[in-house]
Parts: structure tokens; C-alpha cells; sequence
């Protein structure tokens, strides 16, 4: 099994300390194996990204200890190999125009029978007739494109959560204003790049079914995946600005170094002793990452 890793960022503010552990994860998980590390800027999202974002995000992780092999990459210089996968699945037949809004499909979800996993689409848009098509066409509403993944069950084996089981919808692989939608992004640029354990917040677990499926449709390899526990805040969610000093400046600015976060984030894992990152990765264990 390949074991070459990547951190992948949406450069939309600053890190926080919950995305930097995440990242010295990653890090650790393929330095641990001799494994190339790679770094991946997730710029798709041309309405929020800032370049400006993206140079502090690289510079705490630099700060933190983490380096990458080869240069950064960005999706947003990847758009031929986007578009050529998105071809590849409309041949196949496994693509379809969807016109929802947000609130129809709430509005859909909700009236039908049967359980549905939340968020999940309820193919209001697969199976139109022609007039159907004809009506949406005329409305002048972009559409999305869509997977047509029948409901398939997809189970695989993580790192960290153990046997997952999930069911995939009908998800969006090109949104409505033309931008490729980040599961697309993601598996291809996951093979393209021979990452072969993806290590990333357990927030994306649920994404890894629609993952895996549109990766075995495309016929590419698949990787192994190791989410890890998310930091949360003083109330038990997610860790958010809303809980205060969360990024390296608010840290430096409490007087804490680099160096000091970095034994802060790690000590759940037993690494709080070690002074380098070479001391980091000779006693780094991944079974303590639980």
C-alpha cells in the first residue's frame, strides 16, 4: 500500500489550532512510513478564497513544523483534468442535469417516503420526461450537474473509525455556476497526485462513500483513510473563532510559541515530550490516535 499523504486547505480565513493538528496528523501519519508528504490548496471556491488567506495558511503550518514535498498545489490550475473526468462520466451515462434549489430539495426531502440520510438528494431531477426538461430549460436556471448513483451502498475499513457502511445519493459533481464540486476535485486530484492514505477530520467521514464510489467509476485506485477526532470548544462543538484564541497569532499573542502549540496539540497522543519533529516521528504511534 502507498502510504504518500497530503494536507489540502480551502485558503477562505486562517487556520485554527483544530486544522493544524489535523495537519501535523497527516504529516506524521506519512513521515512515519518514509511516505512523501504533499501540500494542495482547495481553491475552487472562487467567491470566498483569498490569496492572502493561503500565504498565512502555509506559513503557520511552515511555523508548526510541517513541511511538503515538491511544490503546492492548486485546483484551481487543474481544471482540464476536472472537466476530463466529468466527460468520462457523462459517456458512461452516470450524469444528469438538476435544477433544484436548496429549499426544493429541503421541501422534496421531507415529503419522501422512506428514510434519507441528511442532506441526502432525493433525485427529484433524475428521471424527468422530456417536457419536464423542456420547462426547466426555459426557466433560464443553470443546472447542477449530478452523480446517478442509485443509492449503492459503499463499506470501507478506516484507519481510525474502523468498518464504515454508507449510502450514497444522487451528489453534485459540477454546481450550477460552473464550478467542479469538491468530491469531484478531490478523487481526482487524490490519484493524479498517487496519494495513498488520505488523513483528514473525522467532519468528512460521511464524504468517503460518494468518494470511494465515483473513484471505482472513473476507475481509479483507491486510498486508504485514516479521519481523525476533530479539537472541539469549551461547549462541546467543533472548534469555531467563536471560542476565542484559536489561530497561531491568537496563541502568539497569549505568548505562546510555535513550538509551545505544537506540544499543546499533540499531547493527547503521547508526543507532548518530544522537542523536534524527528522526535515526533520516531515516537509517533498511530494506534494512540483514536
Amino acid at each position: 500500500m502507498r502510504a504518500d499523504g497530503r494536507f489540502a486547505p480551502s485558503p477562505t480565513g486562517d487556520l485554527h489550532v483544530g486544522n493544524l493538528r489535523t495537519a501535523l496528523l497527516a504529516w506524521l501519519f506519512a513521515r512515519s512510513q518514509d511516505a512523501r508528504f504533499l501540500m494542495r490548496v482547495e481553491d475552487l471556491d472562487t467567491g470566498r478564497v483569498r490569496r492572502e488567506y493561503e500565504a498565512r495558511q502555509l506559513a503557520d503550518l511552515r511555523a508548526i513544523g510541517v513541511e511538503w514535498d515538491g511544490d503546492v498545489v492548486r485546483q484551481s490550475e487543474r481544471q482540464e483534468l476536472y472537466g476530463a473526468a466529468l466527460s468520462r462520466l457523462h459517456k458512461a451515462g452516470l450524469l444528469y442535469r438538476c435544477w433544484c434549489t436548496r429549499a426544493e430539495i429541503r421541501e422534496a426531502a421531507s415529503a419522501t417516503h422512506g428514510p434519507l440520510p441528511e442532506g441526502a438528494y432525493p433525485g427529484t431531477c433524475r428521471d424527468l420526461t422530456a417536457t419536464e426538461v423542456a420547462e426547466r430549460e426555459a426557466s433560464g436556471r443553470p443546472p447542477a450537474w449530478r452523480a446517478r448513483a442509485d443509492a449503492a451502498r459503499i463499506t470501507f475499513t478506516d484507519r481510525v473509525c474502523g468498518e464504515t457502511t454508507g449510502e450514497v445519493d444522487d451528489f453534485v459533481v459540477r454546481r450550477n455556476d460552473g464550478a467542479y464540486a469538491y468530491n469531484l476535485a478531490v478523487v481526482v486530484d487524490d490519484a493524479e497526485q498517487d496519494i495513498g492514505e488520505v488523513v483528514r477530520g473525522t467532519d468528512l467521514l460521511d464524504s468517503t462513500p460518494r468518494q470511494l464510489w465515483l473513484g471505482a467509476r472513473l476507475g481509479l485506485p483507491a486510498p486508504a483513510h485514516a479521519h481523525v477526532p476533530l479539537m472541539l470548544g469549551p461547549d462541546g462543538a467543533r472548534l469555531a473563532k467563536r471560542h476565542g484564541a484559536v489561530t497561531l497569532a491568537d496563541r502568539a499573542a497569549l505568548g505562546q510559541s510555535p513550538a509551545d502549540v505544537r506540544r499543546e496539540l499533540l499531547e493527547p497522543f503521547g508526543l507532548d515530550g518530544c522537542e523536534t519533529m524527528e522526535e515526533l516521528v520516531k515516537h509517533f504511534d498511530p494506534a494512540r490516535v483514536r
